[in-house]
């Protein structure tokens, strides 16, 4: 019976040892892999890079095509339904693109980190910016929310994703916003380094 009891205990121990890492993206069409096939969108590349080093993770594409940072605190009450570690957060573009007051978006993106805090999730913010033609106060205000937010929450931060890929026409589709299956491929390099960096 005593012998029972060790080796019961060390299964337990060791399953716990080597639980699955639960990574949530929530994103927009970025994270969704638009124009790409979902395998091809980055969150699909992140997981499949990590398992290549030997880490068990597990990654949910929460990715929707045209969501602002509105939508982010609902949708992620959603997927808490089911377990989540780690909340990688990429959401904000729409909203500048549409133009939304930067405090607003500030606003709704805090709020999805409280509620992942509270939840015991770790949040991972993904940096974006707006393309120069949007006036420079916007854009330069729009790029520091993101270092604020980080810097406020205490939460890891990536500036901006789409460095090695923004504005060279080989790595973007024909509409020069979203990343082809190269460019998510780059995208992805640079995420999974922060994310292996942040587990």
């Amino acid at each position: 019976m005593k012998y029972f009891l060790i080796i019961t205990l060390n299964f337990f121990l060791l399953s716990s040892v080597h639980a699955t890492t639960n990574i949530l993206f929530l994103g927009d069409s970025l994270s969704e892999g638009l124009g790409v096939d979902e395998e091809q969108s980055f969150p699909r590349l992140v997981e499949r890079n990590l398992r290549a080093k030997k880490l068990d993770v597990t990654v949910t594409n929460g990715g929707v095509s045209g969501a602002t940072s509105a939508s982010g605190e609902s949708r992620l009450k959603w997927h808490l339904k089911k377990k989540t570690d780690i909340v990688v957060l990429e959401l904000g573009a729409n909203d500048g693109l549409r133009g939304v007051k930067i405090s607003e978006t500030e606003k709704n993106l805090r709020k999805i980190i409280k509620l992942a805090k509270d939840k015991k999730v770790k949040v991972l913010l993904l940096g974006l910016l707006m393309p120069p033609n949007y006036g420079e106060k916007y854009t330069a205000e729009f790029e520091v929310m993101y270092k604020n937010i980080s810097k406020v929450e205490k939460i890891p931060f990536m500036p901006f994703i789409l460095k090695d890929v923004a504005g060279i026409a080989e790595y973007n589709q024909a509409d020069g916003i979203h990343p082809n299956a190269r460019g998510h491929e780059l995208v992805a390099k640079g995420v999974t380094d922060f994310v292996e960096k942040n587990l």
